[in-house]
């Protein structure tokens, strides 16, 4: 009886903390979750696909599963996990702030041009500057996670295989984050940050935009179905990803530049960058770990825009136009209770 009672209290004081919560809280919050959970499922794939990208030739020539046993025989289970520490550090922040300043930006635009039209290139405008608002924010987040993906250590002995002699070790996020500030200061926690821009830009929009579109020409009566969900999240990062994949692997390669072979002229900028790779390790380089990706993205993308319609609904908050009007109104009342003092 007393357990029950304690259970409901924690029921009531939930519901309270729910309903004080301001709609920006909710929406980072539903953000932060769906990111953390759907990276962390699809960590072993995004280990893989960074050592395609970064050109370590002994986990290319053997393909996707060689590198899942190569992996598992050298590091272990927990080696599937090198760097998700970093990624989902970055990411729940990342997530968060993507997801919020869509809503945000969505609102901001109906609110500023009432007349707009609400359909797809409204998702597209509004998801394109949400990713790059939150890209700026936790960029250096992701640098310390590639670099620490990359690192390929022998967890007996503590060295490093394969790699150029004057890479440091990592010991953990701290460290890597500590290390590259010194040697590099605030540009080099920023390196590979361009192609980052302009990669999410175009990514972020059509994400959003196949996604909102695809649920439009879902009847009413099934939109809310998770399955339902799940499919139209996979389309819209398959499609998104396509797209702006080349822009991924140069901002790998220009973040890990400094652990190739000396010989390696190092470039800086992004579009030199581009046509070095393509030049020197053909135009395939530009599209190496996509099918991995292709893996990857499926669940990822699906996974994190179901988790947060969810978590929107268990957050109770209003629909996208509810959300606009109880905003607008808020306003308002502000502005007439300020006039009435």
């Amino acid at each position: 009886m007393a357990k029950k009672r304690e259970e409901g209290n924690m029921g009531l004081f939930l519901d309270g903390v729910i309903e004080a919560m301001p709609l920006f809280a909710k929406e980072l919050v539903a953000g932060g979750v769906a990111g953390g959970f759907a990276k962390t499922v699809v960590a072993p794939l995004e280990r893989v696909k960074i050592l395609f990208q970064t050109r370590r030739a002994e986990y290319q020539s053997i393909g996707l599963f060689g590198s899942f046993r190569k992996i598992a025989k050298t590091e272990g289970v927990l080696g599937f996990y090198r760097g998700n520490g970093a990624s989902v550090a970055r990411i729940v922040p990342y997530a968060a702030l993507h997801y919020m300043a869509y809503e945000q930006y969505r609102r901001w635009i109906i609110e500023t041009f009432p007349n707009v039209d609400k359909g797809p290139v409204l998702d597209l405008v509004a998801g394109s500057f949400a990713g790059g608002t939150a890209v700026l924010f936790t960029y250096p987040l992701d640098l310390v996670r590639t670099k620490l993906a990359y690192q390929v250590v022998d967890p007996l002995k503590l060295s490093v295989q394969g790699l150029a002699n004057n890479e440091q070790v990592y010991k953990g996020i701290l460290d890597c984050f500590s290390k590259t500030y010194k040697s590099a200061g605030i540009r080099g926690l920023y390196r590979g940050v361009a192609p980052s821009l302009y990669g999410i830009f175009p990514y972020a929009g059509l994400k959003f935009y196949f996604y909102e579109e695809m649920k439009r020409h879902v009847p009413e009566e099934h939109r809310k179905n998770i399955m339902v969900k799940l499919v139209c999240g996979s389309v819209a990062g398959l499609l998104g990803q396509t797209f702006t994949y080349p822009l991924d692997v140069v901002r790998r390669q220009m973040q890990v530049q400094q652990f190739l072979p000396s010989h390696s002229a190092e470039v800086k900028g992004t579009m030199e960058t581009l046509i070095k790779i393509a030049q020197k390790q053909g135009w395939k380089q530009l599209f190496s770990g996509l099918s991995i990706n292709y893996l990857k993205v499926v669940p990822s993308v699906a996974i994190g825009f179901t988790v947060y319609d969810l978590m929107k609904l268990y957050l109770r908050v209003p629909s996208r136009d509810e959300a606009v009007v109880e905003v607008v109104t808020h306003k308002r009342n502000i502005q007439s209770s300020s006039l009435r003092s």
